[in-house]
């Protein structure tokens, strides 16, 4: 007896259909799956198995072989369990076939018959859909995340006999909905607050300028000076989250298991990776590829804390990613792309001790140490980033002042403000902020006057910037111009982007 159910298989963030054949013949009572079946997938036989028996129905003692199509593609993890037991009480006589082509399967099974979760739901939700089919049946612990996508049955399941009996029309499953505006509501809401930060008023408005025009930001300042604090907080003032954008962020983290109960993640991600990390652990990788930092961050913020002490080949892995917004992971089984369109923002102390630029401690490094240290951030990768700026540490009458600043909704308030302006300026060129412009663009659309070509001049001969940061500078002028409001780019605004190359002047 022959019996086919629909499954799918993760590959990169999205899901492919997979169409898990049984096949009942007589022989020695065995189980072979094949189908490029990885570790978790080959020892499912001994969970359904159990499962099967522990659930009240007859395990077939047949010789039992599980297809996998198509064949050539890898299968990984505990997914397959229920598609494969349904698939063998089907072949046995003991589900009806009719219905089983309609819905795609999916769902880790314990001893006793429990449907536990799965990763990437809304993956697999957006596969079933895509394949015209009428449902997904899926744990029911998932089955939020899938709902997620509309327009197709999303049915819970919490054991192997609700299935059993749902298909054999003797019982029926949770059948989940969900409101996606209210869903986006109740989880769109941010922890911090930019009003939780005292003092560093000027790096406020570096960030600020830096959420307005989507440009990477390296902070520089000695220990406790509140670099980290200030970076934790830029994704709150950051351009309210898409709808497309956060079903975007779900797919990455669901694919990961990430996503901590939550059915859809409406605010920008914020990744902090240590500077112990792996190449791989940055971009992605692994025997069967999965997602890296930059793409747990992608729509949001990568946070990269004491730059220097990263190891120099994972920071010149992070190019490709700030360049294209997008990450290339070639392995043998083939090339993978995932997202990686995510804004910047690395930490460093001005010296090895960190208080260089501290006028209350007396900095122990010597010239070429401090030459040394910042020496281990590269050129080309200085080179990706419009904004350096110091943040000093915090005087006592800063830190007890009790005057809030300005919350994260009226800075963020101004920043939509902006982005709508070159959303529509850049409607035509396919990118979305001042950062992502190119030559063209620049000329296009930088244009400065007089007084602000003196002061541009100043800056590459007389302050002794680099020849890089002169296109930084215009972009930055033309992103402190949006904040304004203003067509043209005037000299105040130059000035203040010359004041945002900080690094430039020392190096």
């Amino acid at each position: 007896m022959l019996a086919k159910v629909n499954s799918a298989a993760l590959y990169g963030i999205d899901a492919l259909l997979v169409e898990v054949e049984t096949d009942l013949a007589t022989g020695l009572p065995q189980l072979a799956t094949v189908g490029l079946a990885e570790g978790a997938v080959r020892e499912s036989k001994d969970r359904i198995r159990a499962a099967v028996k522990n659930c009240g129905y007859t395990f077939p003692a047949k010789k039992i072989t599980i297809n996998l199509a198509p064949a050539d593609i890898k299968k990984e993890g505990s997914a397959y369990d229920l598609p494969m037991a349904v698939g063998i009480l089907a072949a046995e006589g003991l589900i009806q076939k009719d219905r089983l082509k309609e819905y795609l399967i999916v769902g880790e099974l314990s001893l006793d018959g429990e449907v536990k979760s799965i990763r990437g739901a809304l993956s697999i939700a957006v596969a079933a859909k895509r394949a015209a089919l009428k449902g997904v049946i899926l744990p029911e612990m998932c089955s939020r995340e899938a709902a997620v996508i509309q327009e197709i049955d999303i049915l819970g399941a919490r054991n192997l006999s609700q299935v059993v009996e749902f298909f054999n029309g003797a019982g029926s499953l949770s059948h989940t909905k969900v409101d996606l505006g209210d869903l986006f509501q109740q989880n769109c809401q941010y922890e911090s607050d930019f009003s939780d930060v005292k003092g560093q008023q000027h790096v406020k408005r570096a960030l600020e300028v830096a959420a307005a025009g989507a440009h990477n930001v390296i902070l520089v300042g000695p220990p406790g000076s509140g670099k980290t604090m200030l970076a934790k907080r830029l994704p709150t003032i950051l351009p309210d989250l898409t709808l497309a954008e956060a079903l975007d962020c779900t797919k990455i983290h669901s694919v990961m298991g990430l996503l901590d109960g939550k059915p859809l993640i409406a605010t920008r991600p914020f990744r902090s990776p240590h500077h112990t990390i792996s190449d791989a652990g940055l971009v992605g990788g692994g025997t069967v590829p999965k997602p890296g930092e930059v793409s747990l961050a992608h729509n949001g913020v990568l946070f990269l804390d004491e730059l220097p002490e990263f190891k120099r080949n994972v920071l010149e892995v992070l190019r490709q990613p700030l360049e294209d917004g997008n990450i290339t992971v070639s392995r043998a089984i083939g090339s993978i792309n995932y997202p990686a369109s995510f804004m910047l923002v690395a930490a460093m102390n001005p010296c090895q001790c960190g208080f260089f630029t501290d006028p209350q401690k007396e900095c122990s490094c010597t010239p070429l140490q401090i030459q040394r240290y910042r020496s281990r951030v590269s050129g080309p990768l200085l080179d990706r980033i419009d904004i350096q700026v110091e943040v000093p540490a915090l005087r006592y009458q800063e830190l007890a002042s009790r005057n809030a600043g300005e919350s994260s909704t009226l800075i963020r308030q101004r920043v939509n403000r902006a982005r709508s302006i070159q959303l529509e300026r850049f409607q035509k060129r396919g990118i979305h902020a001042n950062a992502q412009m190119g030559t063209k663009d620049i000329k296009r659309y930088c244009g400065v006057k007089e007084g602000s070509e003196k002061l541009l001049e100043v800056a590459i001969n007389k302050l002794g910037l680099s020849a890089r940061a002169y296109s930084r500078i215009l972009k930055v002028g033309r992103t402190i111009a949006d904040l304004e409001g203003s067509e043209e780019i005037q000299p105040s605004h130059i000035s203040e982007a010359i004041q945002y190359r900080s690094l430039d002047r020392r190096l």
